[in-house]
């Protein structure tokens, strides 16, 4: 296990964020707040795949209204998770119009969006004051795209008068680790205490945000929380949140994390939940799911049929665990291998709980099984699928009761 940055511990709704517990998984709804039962319908499906704290724009005084009904109808689904506010702009008048500061778990607050001249430490002032009236943490966000522009010329004229400025990226880098440390001090000034503050600073630049969080984590003992914001489409967005969060959980950095993946039309939400517990358990940080280890095939396999195999086990373990995590407490930690032929197959299947080797090119026409490094048993003909799914499912019945 990685050792972890030590932090304030930061308890949100039903659960605790920082450097005592997991690292923790946070989506974001794309509907629109004001459709209470479409929200709630998006909130549960994220849940349902594993995420742990889901965030809800909060954009009008009835989207504010709706956060009551959105809990309620969740709650009749058996489903409690923390719900984050996002605020932009008019979070202020939101929070003083409406009855979300009681209902909602944990407030975003944006510095660089709250307000302009001298309305701006007014607005920020009556956010943090709601969040200390109903004892609620804040997540100061701040994000390249909207970062504040009175800090950033401030830094800028700074950085002119230097003997040996710096490039405007290094200046863009230290405004947004300043913005969200002054925000926290200035929250702290005002009474909110220290373990009700996570801080982010999101950039769409991997090296960038590698380079926000190292600073921005040397500075403080606030929990983080880690995203590559606009991180894109499909295999481009994974790839970039992958290679960027890696390095920072890897450094110790991190307390809750996001993948912002732009979903394909019609896409589910989820692909970003999905993405975030396979980055934490490739670390080997967290486990969500049971892994499935399978060759990526080559000219010695004869057909697709390990293929999919592979993909019916890894789809089916994973559509049992909101099940499986409360019957077969532990499942999670299971490996199972799916081989294609006999060069790996059998080593493969011997390192897993359960494995299989099905038969390549020229091979004899049947699948040796192992169990807990033993050889078992043998499968062949028609339902060798069938069975091994039987296996799998009599040994988790059989080892995590």
């Amino acid at each position: 296990m990685l050792a972890r940055r030590k932090t304030f511990n930061c308890k949100v709704g039903n659960i605790w964020v920082g450097s005592n517990y997991p690292v923790v998984v946070q989506s974001m709804t794309s509907t629109d707040t004001e459709d209470a039962l479409g929200s709630a319908i998006q909130i549960a499906d994220l849940v349902r795949a594993g995420s742990e704290v889901v965030r809800v724009t909060v954009n009008t005084v009835e989207a504010g209204n709706k956060i009551r009904e959105i809990k309620q109808r969740l709650t009749d689904m058996n489903i409690n998770v923390p719900i984050v506010g996002d605020f932009h702009y008019n979070g202020h008048k939101i929070l003083a119009e409406s009855d979300c500061a009681k209902y909602l778990d944990k407030y975003r607050i944006n510095p660089g969006n709250v307000g302009k001249g001298s309305k701006r430490d007014e607005q920020f002032a009556y956010m943090i004051n709601s969040a200390i009236e109903n004892d609620k943490p804040i997540r100061i966000g701040v994000n390249w795209g909207s970062l504040d522009q009175e800090l950033l010329a401030q830094t800028l004229d700074t950085n002119a008068r230097l003997s040996a400025p710096l490039t405007l990226e290094e200046v863009m880098r230290r405004a947004l680790v300043d913005s969200a440390l002054q925000s926290a001090e200035k929250a702290i000034e005002l009474g909110l205490p220290e373990d009700k503050i996570l801080l982010s600073c999101k950039v769409s630049n991997v090296q960038d945000l590698v380079l926000v969080y190292r600073d921005l984590a040397s500075k403080c003992q606030f929990p983080l929380h880690l995203g590559l914001t606009e991180a894109g489409m499909g295999a481009k967005g994974i790839v970039a949140s992958t290679a960027a969060l890696s390095i920072i959980l890897q450094d110790g950095i991190g307390d809750t994390i996001r993948v912002s993946l732009t979903p394909k039309p019609n896409e589910s939400r989820t692909q970003e939940v999905i993405v975030a517990q396979e980055i934490l358990q490739s670390l080997g940080l967290r486990a969500f799911v049971p892994e499935v280890t399978s060759c990526p095939g080559c000219g010695r396999t004869s057909s697709d049929y390990f293929q999919k195999l592979a993909d019916k086990i890894q789809t089916y373990l994973r559509e049992q665990m909101p099940v499986w995590k409360t019957l077969y407490p532990g499942v999670e930690g299971l490996k199972v291998a799916v081989m294609g032929c006999v060069v790996n197959g059998p080593g493969e299947s011997k390192l897993a709980n359960i494995g299989i080797s099905l038969p390549g090119r020229d091979e004899s026409p049947v699948a040796p099984v192992f169990i807990d490094g033993e050889k078992r048993m043998t499968l062949k003909g028609e339902r060798i699928a069938e069975e091994f799914q039987v296996i799998v499912d009599d040994y988790i019945k059989n080892k995590y009761s």
